[in-house]
């Protein structure tokens, strides 16, 4: 029986070879990567990316979804953990590859033993990383060269407790410490688009869909950045072709957005009415609501000109909207009925009738 992250796999992975316009020439030179994941959202999109443009992909994860490319990729099975079965063993000796793309590098000690293990076998390590790293409290606005969260504690790898940006801010050192003018690093918002195995993104496109009265966020106000996994996967082989050093906030859109402004622009690509409600963080703490993707209630800013001026381009909302619409609709019924992190029917109906009792 196939598994509910099996078939998340193979219907990403299906996705990807129909929904990336990278040019179908040739590269002039191929390249022999190695991506360290390769089977969850963001993987399949690079790999059938890189295959189009005629490179030779290697992909290294736990082979819980192997086969996913036939006998096009070839597959070595491990783990991140070096304590943990094989570990890195097959990644170990003297093979060599020129860029290594690291979409599965979350804890320092694991990025750490791939990227001190690969030293002198690759040409450039690629790591995936995230605007989480930044230090918030400095902020709002960042450019690539912004301060990045502190961690006291590398060896705690525990995620929960705010940790996810501090644990990747220390990857990101690393990468950079130990592969210098040799490394890329990309940090992108939220990923969002077909496939996307969070919901956070594609709970607002069918809400609005849905229409009617529906619960809008707190702030409207404030900027909202995410990027197409489409996009940002056909500028990481557009990175893998150019070879060069750089780090880059992968954040979109092209220009700012409100949240107000991503849901009417969510609204103009559906047929049916709708009227937003904004909430108060008052109804939403009271009961217990969290609305996916806008949880924060303070401003941020990502800088993406670097980004952009190295090649980083940005299809139209309605094409993210439309594509991540019609693949919600095509999951099965248990899938649509399950989905995560959103707030149920009751949850929605109890806030608007406190909206309008207050009003």
């Amino acid at each position: 029986m196939t598994t509910r992250r099996e078939f998340l796999a193979l219907t990403t992975a299906a996705l990807a070879t129909r929904s990336l316009g990278l040019s179908a020439a040739p590269a002039a030179t191929p390249r022999d990567v190695l991506v360290l994941g390769g089977t969850g959202f963001i993987g399949p999109y690079q790999v059938e990316g890189l295959l189009a443009r005629g490179h030779r992909v290697t992909i290294f994860n736990r082979g819980r979804r192997s086969g996913l490319y036939g006998d096009r990729v070839e597959e070595l099975a491990g783990d991140r953990d070096p304590a943990v079965g094989a570990g890195l063993s097959a990644l170990a000796g003297d093979r060599r590859w020129d860029t290594v793309i690291d979409n599965s590098g979350y804890y320092p000690r694991h990025v750490r033993a791939s990227a001190e293990l690969l030293r002198g076998r690759v040409g450039r390590y690629l790591f995936i990383s995230t605007v989480a790293v930044y230090d918030f409290d400095r902020g709002p606005r960042f450019t690539e060269d912004g301060p990045l969260a502190p961690m006291p504690d590398p060896e705690n790898e525990t995620m929960a407790g705010g940790r996810y940006g501090p644990l990747k801010a220390e990857c990101d050192r690393i990468v950079r410490a130990v592969y210098g003018d040799d490394s890329t690093v990309v940090r992108p918002p939220y990923i969002v688009g077909p496939g996307d195995h969070t919901d956070r993104f594609t709970y607002w496109v069918d809400r609005v869909h849905r229409g009617g009265d529906m619960l809008a966020p707190t702030r409207p106000d404030l900027e909202l950045q995410w990027i197409d996994v489409r996009d940002l996967c056909e500028w990481v082989v557009t990175l893998v072709e150019r070879d060069g050093p750089g780090v880059f906030n992968a954040a979109g859109p092209a220009s700012a957005m409100s949240r107000a402004g991503l849901l009417w622009g969510i609204r103009a690509t559906s047929a049916g009415p709708v009227e937003f409600h904004w909430a108060t963080p008052e109804v939403l703490s009271a009961l217990e609501i969290q609305l996916p993707l806008v949880s924060r209630d303070f401003p941020l800013r990502f800088e993406n000109q670097a980004a952009i001026s190295n090649g980083l381009s940005y299809r139209p909302l309605a094409e993210t909207v439309g594509d991540t619409l019609e693949w919600w609709q095509a999951q099965p019924a248990d899938r649509r009925a399950n989905p995560r992190r959103w707030p149920t029917a009751e949850q929605e109906r109890a806030a608007l009738e406190r909206l309008r009792s207050s009003a």
